[in-house]
């Protein structure tokens, strides 16, 4: 995978809340799970009673309350979704 260019930081507190910087912007959130494109890549939360509290996409920060169970960045989205991918 190809190096993406930017930083993203991860501030994790007790397992309740969480800064990430780096956002470009918040693909989905609901209480159990989240997922955030940030400048290395889309990060995926998983947890219990997630609630964005802050989002500030000209300063790139978002913040998280809730509990957090897993944190993992996965691959950047292709565009086209799932048949443009299968017919490449």
């Amino acid at each position: 995978m190809a190096e993406q260019a930017g930083n993203s930081d991860l501030i994790l507190e007790n397992r309740e809340k969480l800064t990430v910087t780096g956002v470009r912007r918040v693909l989905q959130c609901n209480a159990e799970s989240a997922a955030i494109e940030t400048a290395r890549g889309v990060l995926q939360l998983a947890g219990a009673q997630l609630n964005v509290t802050s989002l500030d996409l000209d300063s790139g920060e978002v913040k998280l309350t809730g509990r957090i169970d897993a944190v993992e960045y996965t691959a950047a989205r292709t565009p086209g979704g799932f048949l443009s991918r299968l017919l490449r």
